[in-house]
């Protein structure tokens, strides 16, 4: 993306001086989103079998990961991605590419950072009293394993306890996690919402 074309964009006269240092979907390079390319619509996991060892360090993450979101220990979920880490939300389950069409989530940790932020803050509305939400995650299947990555299929569901109404969320993840010198790290979650489409009062104001 260049200056003409942001400037076409907006409609107006403004110069984006910054433009090289973009964030979010545009700061990942296409070889990245590895299996974001794969449709969520009539996906069907390919488990194996695997060291029962290695089952339940994936299991632990992922239990942690929403144990962590329940808790609203926003820095805790951050950190379990990798440098290079992405959390994706498609529209839609045929979706196969985040730069191309409009996502509910595509964020990087410097965008993860920033939403923390403002999730945080005093007036955040979203954060009204009485706002919790409780994930349950199972049907986890190792797709694929190698020394560096591991490919993993998930099952979710997600309440959210707002004032005194109830959303329900529900749907697959995708992870992909990454070797580190710290252990295991998320280098894409893909999110698929069987209710992507829902009508719903208010935006997801956090990650599901």
């Amino acid at each position: 993306m260049n200056q003409t074309v942001v400037k076409e964009a907006l409609g107006t006269g403004v110069v984006i001086e910054a433009v090289q240092s973009m964030t979010g979907a545009e700061s990942i390079a296409p070889d990245h989103m590895g299996r974001g390319r794969l449709p969520a619509s009539g996906y069907i996991p390919k488990a194996q079998k695997v060291d029962w060892a290695i089952q339940q360090e994936v299991e632990h993450l992922l239990f942690k990961q929403a144990a962590l979101l329940d808790a609203k220990s926003w820095q805790g979920f951050i950190d379990l991605f990798s440098d290079d880490g992405v959390y994706w939300m498609p529209s839609n389950a045929s979706q196969t590419d985040w730069s191309r069409e409009a996502s509910i989530f595509a964020e990087d940790k410097l965008l993860m950072e920033v939403r923390m932020g403002r999730v945080q803050h005093p007036n955040a509305w979203s954060q009204a009293a009485l706002w919790e939400t409780n994930h349950i995650v199972g049907n986890v299947c190792i797709e694929s394993i190698t020394d560096e990555n591991i490919e993993v299929f998930s099952k979710f569901q997600m309440m959210e306890l707002r004032r005194d109404k109830v959303r329900h969320f529900a749907g697959t993840y995708r992870h992909t996690l990454t070797k580190t010198s710290n252990g295991w790290k998320i280098k894409l979650q893909r999110v698929d919402l069987t209710n992507a489409q829902g009508a719903f009062d208010y935006v997801i104001q956090a990650w599901v």
